[in-house]
């Protein structure tokens, strides 16, 4: 679909049609082109529906038949029309008694709970679910578990088994996470995320994106009387400024993370660099992340599944593993997994001369990841240079660079953004805040390992 009308304006679809108008039509088309279904066909699929734990139609019909006081009279089954569903009729709300969602308030007389419906719509959500995920698991056994954001701030690292669209009328993704702690884990995406970003096999981490955030933190303590000053801010980071750490650029970002908040109506700007704070500004800006954030947030680790990132030039989440000993990994699954392919990137890391083993252990180079990195980089550099006919510009810390963003370049590595003034170009590690402006002139300063970008006249620190 183009997504326009036979006019050439946008193609806009009402939600409920979307919801439900496409099924009702599928349906008549079924009907239309195989004929209607038998009556013992109906018959037999009502039957199951007594003992599901879904919403169903049997539900749907005792809905309708509610009176005003939301009570179902039993002799209402009698009527011609719902003669035949009679006795199912009254399987299903015994069934529902049953599971605690309804009650024979006197004989005859029924009372569905309000919450009946959303609660079934809810378990049958979490049968799919469950089947989603033994068939991402291929029917091996592992325990099952839903993704819950809220669980302690605990976080989930494991390879993407299966993906796909959990909701498809809001166009929210879902994955199936095999985890390092042996478990298989269902993950709802956030309605803005987009499944191509996590491939079939990456290794990703999820957590709750409704963590307290630190700027917050600073904020709340340098206020006074409910005022933070920016200046005065500025003033006490220069006092205890560290090397990579520049203090303009964290002042800076504690105003941006200010501007968001003002925009969202939690703080208040007095003055230039003034700022009214409330006395729970870091409970608020919680909130606030978690319902712009969707309270899910997902990390990519590595786009390369782990028998790739084995015999691979580059600094890995296998690499990562092997210099903190493997901890966490259970021996189920993706973790049995993950132990046998750090002993294979080890074998690997000993042909490079970057690691030798002496009996069981292993020990590896010195500044293994930098090393790694830097000789990958040097060969997509080259391999860019070959290309285009630019000299390739490497990145040195505490300097800038600027350029054209020409395109995003994926390596085990990472993800590295080119800049290209015209003659040279340079490789520079890639964050989300310059996701749509391929094609603009940015510039860029890299200080021990944390990366500040500049946007027209505005400066976006991201710290990593």
């Amino acid at each position: 679909m183009r997504g326009r009308d036979d006019t050439g304006k946008d193609l806009i679809i009402a939600g409920d049609y979307i919801a439900d108008g496409f099924r009702h039509r599928a349906a008549e088309l079924a009907t239309e082109w195989l004929g209607p279904r038998t009556e013992l066909e109906i018959q037999q699929t009502l039957q199951r529906e007594v003992e599901q734990e879904r919403w169903t139609s049997l539900d749907r019909t005792l809905q309708r038949e509610a009176g005003e006081d939301g009570r179902v009279q039993i002799e209402r089954f009698n009527e011609p029309r719902l003669q035949r569903q009679r006795l199912l009729l009254i399987g299903r709300l015994q069934r529902l008694q049953r599971l605690g969602l309804a009650d024979e308030v006197q004989p005859g007389t029924w009372a569905i709970h309000a919450d009946a419906e959303k609660t079934l719509r809810a378990l049958g959500e979490r049968g799919d679910i469950i089947r989603t995920m033994q068939r991402a698991m291929s029917g091996q056994p592992r325990e099952l578990t839903v993704f819950e954001p809220g669980e302690d701030g605990r976080s989930i690292i494991g390879r993407v088994a299966a993906k796909g669209l959990a909701d498809e009328l809001h166009d929210r993704g879902y994955l199936v996470i095999d985890g390092t702690d042996g478990k298989a884990h269902y993950v709802a995406l956030n309605a803005h995320d987009e499944l191509a970003n996590y491939p079939t096999g990456a290794v990703v981490e999820v957590k709750g994106s409704a963590d307290v955030r630190a700027a917050d933190k600073n904020i709340a303590a340098l206020a006074s009387d409910g005022l933070y000053r920016a200046d005065h801010h500025l003033a006490i980071e220069q006092g205890r400024a560290k090397p990579g750490r520049d203090p303009q650029e964290v002042a800076a970002a504690h105003v941006r993370r200010l501007e968001a908040l003002r925009r969202a109506g939690i703080v208040e700007r007095v003055a230039e660099g003034l700022w009214k704070v409330p006395d729970d500004l870091v409970e608020r800006g919680r909130q606030y992340d978690a319902r712009r954030l969707g309270g899910v947030a997902v990390e990519l680790k590595s786009h390369l599944p782990i028998e790739r990132q084995a015999r691979v030039i580059g600094a890995t989440w296998l690499d990562q593993q092997l210099i903190g000993g493997g901890k966490g990994l259970g021996n189920l699954g993706f973790g049995g997994d993950a132990k046998q392919a750090m002993q294979q990137r080890a074998d690997f890391l000993e042909e490079q001369g970057l690691a030798e083993r002496r009996g069981q252990r292993v020990i590896l180079a010195r500044n293994l990841l930098g090393t790694l990195r830097n000789r990958e980089l040097a060969q997509a550099a080259k391999d860019i240079a070959a290309e285009t006919g630019l000299e390739h510009r490497p990145v040195e810390d505490g300097q800038r660079v600027a350029g054209i963003y020409r395109r995003s370049v994926m390596l085990a590595s990472g993800r590295y953004a080119m800049l290209d003034d015209g003659v040279r170009f340079s490789l520079v590690p890639w964050r989300s805040v310059i996701e749509q402006r391929l094609g603009q002139q940015l510039a860029a300063m890299v200080r021990g390992g944390s990366v500040s970008w500049e946007i027209g006249r505005q400066r976006d620190p991201a710290v990593h």
